[in-house]
């Protein structure tokens, strides 16, 4: 799901200025000079309020206080920085923009150094690159850049890869003149002839689907505004089915849309009216179904139609029961559901008749196993592909139909890897393509023969200069959490280390939503080890490393068990002597920003440096708010406090309302002005919260995208214009200059 996930830090700031002085010009890049005007003169205000440097070191801004109460469950808090979430407010900008001037001063010294990482980080990219074609419907499809260009070029070639190109769409050209471009779906109708796709140009996650003419070239009038940017095709090539979002962002409606007709004639499918679930639609691989899903954390539910009747209508498979898991694909006769079924933690693997979808018909391919993860399948003609998880690895199982004696494992042969079934759209195959990385191995395509166990690497991502994978060494240690449960931890660093406890470390994690950080491997973090760090995953509880119960004892009132079980692994780390709490930094991005925020505020002395990507701090506040993006959707993983035992229990870790009067560690906060999934104000009060009561003298930053959202800046290399900020900072505080 897109809930309060991974990483990193804006419309540009006349749009900002637009949005803040209510001028309603979200689709425009341009603005008056009332607007600038306006702006200015906050910026200006909240210079004068700021007070003068007493020396020559930059001061940082000083929020105004505006108490805000909030009461529930007979408490009253006070917020005195609710107001930084006027986002109509000019002064919010200007307080935005003067955290990022202040940022830009202490940080000043390591302008040299981060040019230096963005080159660095760049020039081991190849260019001119292009991924591994795979074969739909008589055509190669994949994806090339060209050098210099910031975006992929879509293309595909008929029947061979000798065949001519046949260039899709250009995202370089769909992005000129736009500060922010992304494009989503990518989906080609039955008959080869259409592409659907979709555009977001404000890093908000709203996308316009946009149709084109593969013979033509004609970019057809039909726009479908609001969407999640993926289409799904009917087989009469002119239907097509789209999410709508709501308000909230929450993925909300099913509409069909017939090319050619106005959008206002659409027709609306399906309406998930409980504000805790979302809805999306997808075609089974088989292409012969039509599925609508409705999933909230605990439960789902779907509905299928014949791909070649568009406007027969949907039929249910199984109705929502809170607590009962399933997806859904088909082949044959049949739907395959992958389900937690009668208490299966790990989920099993059901077949049932199409027709005969209700739960009680589901019989039983794969069984239940309470020391292996069910997280994915692959069907083939003659063989199916489970993707498990034993040990907190990927494992990849090979079963023919027809021959239950034929059922063997992938064989990998390192320590700590990542895998995942990739794409393969055929039926009629007997080679599965898969993909593979470790912390010292880049990125791979295997195509791998079913019949003969034979591995064909098609590509390893290339590294530009002269990086050996020979010169870095993986492992895996555990560390022991407080009630005695073994926490993994994935370590990367150069070979030669010496466990003398002065090495500069960075300890990332997530650890939250069931998402399991996978130890794959980083060009980008080269920059970090080739200087002498020590690159460390902590797989803790709330992620799925483990299985699912590795979840479930993360979440909900067991939350703290994720903010320990980091702690646990910190200390560890020390108490082993990779590195020291002088030389040790934090890492984690939107929920795994809060991890940052609740680690701070419990043992602040185990760190150096932090770094919290649009971190969701302010849990109360967000969940007791109905009307913010993916609220209602997430009371099943932190709990609702509307109820007073997760009110409670909310506020005990919350990293905003737990801020104290006491030091801190070095901090850098990034955030978007455009984020759909944590919003702006939540860092943005934080940071102003710890400036107000913090008692060290400790770097505190918060860098602001103004013209990017939740993923931070698009393109191909933009992006690591923030990633060489973050690396500045942690080097800054390690004393390496170079």
């Amino acid at each position: 799901m897109t809930k309060r996930k991974t990483t990193a830090t804006g419309a540009a700031l006349l749009l900002a200025i637009c949005l803040a002085v209510g001028a309603g010009c979200s689709s425009s890049k341009t603005t008056d000079s009332t607007a600038a005007n306006t702006a200015e003169q906050a910026a200006k205000q909240q210079a004068a309020a700021t007070p003068p440097a007493a020396t020559t070191q930059p001061q940082p801004p000083a929020a105004p206080k505006k108490p805000k109460e909030l009461t529930a469950h007979g408490q009253t808090r006070t917020d005195n920085y609710y107001w930084l979430n006027e986002r109509e407010n000019p002064e919010v900008i200007a307080y935005l923009n003067a955290e990022n001037a202040y940022t830009k001063q202490v940080m000043a010294d390591t302008e040299e150094l981060q040019e230096k990482l963005f080159k660095e980080i760049v020039s081991r990219i190849k260019q001119t690159d292009e991924s591994v074609p795979f074969k739909k419907n008589g055509y190669f499809y994949y994806t090339r850049y060209e050098a210099g260009k910031e975006y992929p070029i879509f293309a595909r070639r008929k029947g061979t890869m000798q065949a001519p190109e046949e260039v899709m769409l250009n995202a370089n050209e769909r992005a000129e003149g736009k500060s922010y471009y992304a494009p989503a779906g990518m989906e080609v109708s039955p008959n080869n002839r259409l592409l659907a796709f979709g555009e977001d140009t404000v890093s908000r996650r709203q996308y316009t689907i946009r149709f084109k003419d593969l013979q033509t070239g004609e970019l057809l009038p039909d726009r479908i505004p609001n969407t999640t940017g993926g289409a799904v095709w009917a087989n009469d090539n002119k239907t097509v089915f789209y999410t709508m979002k709501d308000p909230s962002l929450r993925s909300f409606k099913i509409f069909s849309h017939t090319l050619g007709t106005p959008t206002s004639q659409d027709k609306e499918v399906y309406h998930e009216k409980d504000e805790t679930f979302s809805t999306y639609v997808y075609k089974t691989k088989s292409e012969k179904y039509i599925i609508i899903g409705s999933s909230s954390t605990l439960s789902q539910e779907y509905r299928y139609a014949d791909a070649s009747k568009p406007a027969a209508g949907f039929k249910i498979i199984q109705p929502r029961e809170r607590g009962l898991e399933y997806d859904v694909d088909h082949f044959g006769n049949n739907f395959y559901i992958r389900t937690n079924k009668d208490g299966a933690t790990n989920f099993k693997l059901m077949q049932t008749p199409v027709g005969k979808t209700a739960k009680e018909n589901w019989k039983e391919v794969i069984p239940h196993r309470a020391d292996v993860l069910l997280e994915g399948t692959e069907i083939f003609k003659d063989y199916l592909v489970l993707q498990e998880r034993k040990n907190g690895l990927t494992e990849l199982r090979i079963k023919k139909w027809n021959d239950p004696k034929t059922d063997y494992y992938v064989d990998f042969g390192e320590e700590a890897y990542t895998a995942s079934i990739g794409i393969n759209p055929e039926f009629d195959s007997k080679t599965l393509r898969y993909n593979y990385s470790s912390l010292t191995t880049p990125g791979s395509t295997f195509d791998y023969n079913m019949v003969t166990k034979e591995k064909t690497l098609l590509k390893e991502q290339e590294v530009v200069g002269d990086f050996n994978k020979e010169n870095y060494e993986a492992k895996r240690i555990y560390a022991t959490a407080k009630d005695g449960t073994k926490i993994p931890i994935s370590l990367v660093y150069r070979k030669g280390l010496q466990l003398d406890g002065n090495n500069p470390t960075l300890l990332y994690a997530y650890g939250s939503y069931g998402i399991t950080m996978n130890p794959g491997f980083s060009s980008v973090r080269l920059s970090l080890l080739d200087r002498g760090f020590v690159y460390a995953i902590a797989h803790i509880r709330g992620g799925q490393e483990m299985g699912r119960q590795w979840y479930e004892d993360g979440k909900m009132l067991k939350k703290k068990n994720t903010f320990t079980d980091y702690i646990a692994c910190a200390e560890h780390l020390i108490q082993q002597k990779y590195t020291n709490p002088d030389k040790l930094f934090a890492q984690g991005g939107s929920a795994g920003g809060l991890l940052m925020g609740a680690v701070v505020n419990m043992r602040p002395d185990l760190f150096e440096g932090v770094h919290a990507a649009v971190p969701f701090v302010d849990v109360v506040t967000t969940m007791l708010d109905t009307s913010i993006p993916l609220t209602t959707g997430e009371f099943d993983e932190w709990g609702n406090p509307a109820e007073k035992q997760y009110y409670d229990y909310m506020l005990s870790y919350s990293p905003y309302d737990n801020v104290e009067a006491k030091e801190y560690p070095n901090m850098l906060v990034t955030t978007g002005l455009h984020d759909s999934q944590v919003q702006y104000f939540e860092p943005a009060k934080w940071v102003a919260k710890l400036r107000e009561m913090k008692t060290d003298d400790n770097l505190l930053l918060l860098q602001t995208n103004m013209e990017a959202g939740h993923g931070g800046a698009s393109g191909r290399f933009q992006p690591y214009r923030e990633t060489a900020l973050q690396y500045a900072f942690f080097l800054k505080l390690a004393g390496i200059e170079e």
